[in-house]
């Protein structure tokens, strides 16, 4: 049965960003962008000392969106990877999110519990990078307004693709990863108070259409699959460290639904939750 994976589909962030507090928009939308950027790379530095649990279910549904079956669990350790790009070089640094598995179901993996095609992949990209100075070139920001989420007042932007470029497709095994890039569109949420990131959204723009390779078509089955939704909502909440105090904006959850005609799993929610986070300090310890 085949299963279908979008590399589309945000990955967990350990970040928050902050930018000017104003609720009307921006005399330059330029020079707040360049701040939300020192802040991303300033944050990047912090987020690299955080550790959290990521608890992930992954559950089918039927048409009428009611579950089909039970869900698969998984639980993660995981944390956040970066290194700044080195200035001779004029790079984009890339910032991965990195999951160690500690449960399947309940249990401790065993040797037989390879990952699923739908499980998150162990090393993946964090979803807020796209704003890091080095990459805002390859999007196209705009202005939208006041706006609440979450019970908290925020502004909001909208971010999409600055060019569309291929696909791209990698099948292994009865697996297949597709990314869309230029396929896409966002909007954040920041607290204009506190200038912390509320919540990001991405969603397809449109349907793709994916031809199945010959080898990977089985009797009876479809040689085409379509992608027809994918939409992620990542949401933060404020997460308080002692000794020494402090407070950071970190992810809270992220809920994902897919439908993509003709996979083993047309429809599917993947909820993950982020819970016991712990900073690492000088000397290996670790402070909740």
């Amino acid at each position: 049965m085949r299963r279908v994976t979008l590399s589309a589909q945000l990955a967990t962030g350990l970040l928050a960003v902050s930018v000017s507090a104003q609720t009307s928009a921006p005399a330059d939308l330029s020079a707040m962008l360049a701040e939300v950027g020192a802040h991303v790379e300033q944050y990047y530095a912090r987020a690299r000392s955080i550790v959290c649990v990521e608890t992930v279910r992954l559950q089918p549904l039927r048409a009428d969106l009611a579950p089909d079956g039970f869900p698969r669990r998984l639980v993660y350790e995981l944390r956040v990877s970066w290194d700044p790009a080195d200035p001779a070089i004029d790079a984009p640094s890339e910032a991965t999110v990195l999951r160690q598995i500690l449960t399947v179901d309940g249990k401790p993996p065993r040797p037989k519990d390879t990952p699923g095609c739908l499980d998150p992949k162990p090393v993946s990209p964090e979803p807020l990078a796209f704003l890091l100075p080095a990459r805002r070139g390859e999007y196209e920001f705009s202005w939208v307004g006041p706006g609440r989420t979450d019970g908290h007042a925020g502004v909001m932007l909208d971010y999409k693709s600055a060019s569309q470029r291929p696909p791209e497709i990698v099948w292994k095994d009865e697996c297949v990863s597709v990314d869309l890039p230029g396929m896409t569109r966002g909007r954040v949420w920041i607290d204009p108070t506190s200038h912390d990131v509320l919540r990001l959204d991405e969603r397809l723009t449109g349907m793709y259409e994916l031809r199945v390779p010959r080898e990977h078509v089985r009797h009876g089955e479809s040689p085409w699959m379509m992608i027809e939704r994918a939409d992620t909502s990542i949401h933060y909440r404020p997460v308080t460290f002692h000794d020494p105090d402090e407070t950071m904006m970190l992810p809270a959850s992220i809920e994902s639904f897919t439908i993509i005609r003709n996979s083993g799993v047309p429809r599917l929610r993947t909820v993950q939750e982020f819970s016991n986070y712990r900073r690492f300090i000088t000397g290996g310890r670790l402070v909740r």
